[in-house]
C-alpha cells in the first residue's frame, strides 16, 4: 500500500512538474502588449513576441491605405532568429508557389499561381536543394489548396480551384497524374474578392473542410454570401454536409492540430476600419462557431457598414474570439505546425503562419512568418516574429511568404510568391 502511495504521489510529482514545464514557455519573453504590438514590416525584429487583445482594441479610424509597390529581391534574404539558417531550397523562375503540402513518402507538393500548375520536389541534397523536380499537373485555373487521401496510404491527390474540388488518382511515388481529374464538387463560390479555398481533411479522415472566402469586404447582399465567410464540410467523395463554422471573412489557410485533432485556421479579417483594425488572426475553429463577419468582430465589437439584414438569433454574445489576433493588414494566409525534431525542443508542436502583407494600411503590415508557441496544442494568445525581412529599406516588399510545410529533414520550407522562391529554414545551433 505505502509503495503504491509512494507511486501515486511521485507521478503526480512528475506531472506537475511537466506542467509546469509546459506553462513555463511563454512566461520569460518580454511580450509587447497594446500599442506597442503594432509594428511595420520594416521594423520586424526575429524573436520579437506580441500579444494583441480583444479588449484592447483601438477606435475605429479613417482609414489612410498606403502604396505596395513590389520590388526586386536582388541578394536579399529574410531573416530569422539566433541558430536558424536561411537558404533557398527552390528558386521557382516565374512560377509564384503557393500552397505546400508534404505527401506520406516525403514528396514535396506545391501549388503554383502562373500557369496553374502542381509541382513536386523530391528529395534533398547535402546543400538543400531538391534532388528531383516534376510537373504533376498544369493549366488549373486559380489552384491553392492541395491534399492527400487517405493520410497514411493515399490513393488521391485533391486540388482545390475557387469553383471546384478535384482530385487524381495516385499511388505512392507518382511524379505526374496518371489520368484526368475527377470533379468532386463543383458550385464552390466563385472568386468575388477572395478565391483561395485551402483544403484539409480531418484527423479521423471522414471529413473534407474546404475554406471560402467572402465575396467583399462587409457584405453588399445576402445571395452573393451564401456558402461564403465559412468553412464548409464535406465527405471524402464530395458530398456536402453542411458549414462546419461561419462568420469568418476569409479563411485562407487550413491545417489540423497533431495534438489534439482540432481544425485551425488563419485569417485576413476586414479592411478601412484604420491602420489598426481590424486584427487578422489563427484560431482553433469550433463546430457551428460564429466569428462575427460581416455584424461583428473579435467579439462583440459591432461593424455598422454591414448591409445585410442580421438574423435575430446572431448575438454579440455568439461571437467567438480568436487564439491569436495578429497585427491589423498582415493578410495571414498559410499555416502549419512543426512536426520535425531538428528545431529546439520548445519549437515543436508550434505553429507557423505566413503573413502575405497587405496593402491597407498607411505603412506596411506583415511580410513574416509568425510564431505561435502552443501548450498541449493551445495557443495563450502570444506570437512571435520568426521570419522577417521581405521589405527594403524604403518599407516595399520583395517577397511574400504565402504557404508553409515541415520538410522531410526537419527543416522549415516557406513559399513566397512574389519572389518566386521556396525557402528553407534549418537550426544549426548557436555556434559563432
Amino acid at each position: 500500500m505505502k509503495t503504491l502511495r509512494w507511486m501515486v504521489l511521485g507521478g503526480s510529482v512528475l506531472l506537475s512538474a511537466a506542467l509546469l514545464l509546459q506553462a513555463a514557455k511563454t512566461d520569460k519573453w518580454t511580450v509587447l502588449t497594446g500599442d506597442a504590438a503594432a509594428a511595420d514590416s520594416k521594423s520586424l525584429v526575429p524573436g520579437t513576441s506580441r500579444k494583441i487583445t480583444s479588449d484592447k482594441l483601438p477606435a475605429g479610424a479613417k482609414a489612410t491605405p498606403g502604396s505596395q509597390k513590389a520590388v526586386p529581391r536582388g541578394s536579399a534574404m529574410p531573416k530569422a532568429p539566433a541558430g536558424f539558417k536561411v537558404e533557398i531550397f527552390a528558386d521557382t523562375g516565374a512560377l509564384k508557389p503557393r500552397q505546400i503540402r508534404i505527401a506520406p513518402n516525403n514528396d514535396m507538393f506545391v501549388v503554383n499561381a502562373t500557369n496553374g500548375s502542381v509541382s513536386v520536389y523530391r528529395g534533398m541534397t547535402a546543400d538543400g536543394k531538391p534532388m528531383t523536380t516534376e510537373t504533376f499537373v498544369s493549366g488549373l485555373t486559380r489552384p491553392f489548396g492541395i491534399n492527400f487521401y487517405p493520410a497514411d496510404n493515399p490513393t488521391w491527390v485533391y486540388v482545390s480551384t475557387d469553383t471546384s474540388v478535384f482530385r487524381y488518382a495516385y499511388k505512392k511515388g507518382d511524379l505526374k497524374a496518371s489520368g484526368a481529374a475527377e470533379t468532386i464538387i463543383k458550385d464552390l463560390a466563385p472568386a468575388g474578392n477572395h478565391f483561395t479555398r485551402d483544403i484539409v481533411f480531418s484527423k479521423d479522415g471522414k471529413s473534407l473542410y474546404v475554406a471560402v472566402g467572402s465575396a467583399d469586404n462587409v457584405s453588399d447582399t445576402r445571395p452573393v454570401q451564401d456558402r461564403r465567410a465559412a468553412i464548409l464540410e464535406y465527405t471524402p467523395d464530395g458530398t456536402y454536409v453542411g458549414i462546419f463554422a461561419s462568420g469568418i471573412r476569409n479563411p485562407v489557410g487550413l491545417a489540423i492540430n497533431p495534438t489534439t485533432g482540432e481544425l485551425w485556421t488563419s485569417i485576413n479579417e476586414r479592411d478601412n476600419l484604420g491602420d489598426n483594425l481590424v486584427p487578422d488572426y489563427v484560431t482553433h475553429v469550433q463546430k457551428g462557431g460564429f466569428y462575427g463577419w460581416p455584424w461583428f468582430y473579435i467579439g462583440p465589437h459591432p461593424d455598422d457598414r454591414a448591409k445585410m439584414v442580421k438574423p435575430a438569433e446572431i448575438t454579440a454574445a455568439k461571437v467567438i474570439v480568436p487564439d491569436v489576433l495578429l497585427q491589423a493588414h498582415s493578410a495571414s494566409l498559410g499555416m502549419a505546425f512543426y512536426t520535425g525534431t531538428k528545431f529546439p525542443a520548445e519549437y515543436r508542436g508550434d505553429a507557423f503562419a505566413a503573413e502575405h502583407g497587405s496593402w491597407n494600411r498607411s505603412v506596411k503590415a506583415g511580410h513574416e512568418v509568425v510564431r505561435i508557441p502552443l501548450e498541449n496544442g493551445k495557443a495563450n494568445g502570444v506570437y512571435q516574429d520568426f521570419l522577417t525581412g521581405f521589405v527594403n529599406e524604403n518599407d516595399q516588399p520583395w517577397g511574400q511568404p504565402v504557404g508553409i510545410a515541415t520538410a522531410p529533414d526537419g527543416s522549415l520550407l516557406v513559399t513566397d510568391d512574389l519572389a518566386s522562391i521556396i525557402w528553407r529554414v534549418s537550426y544549426v545551433g548557436n555556434a559563432k
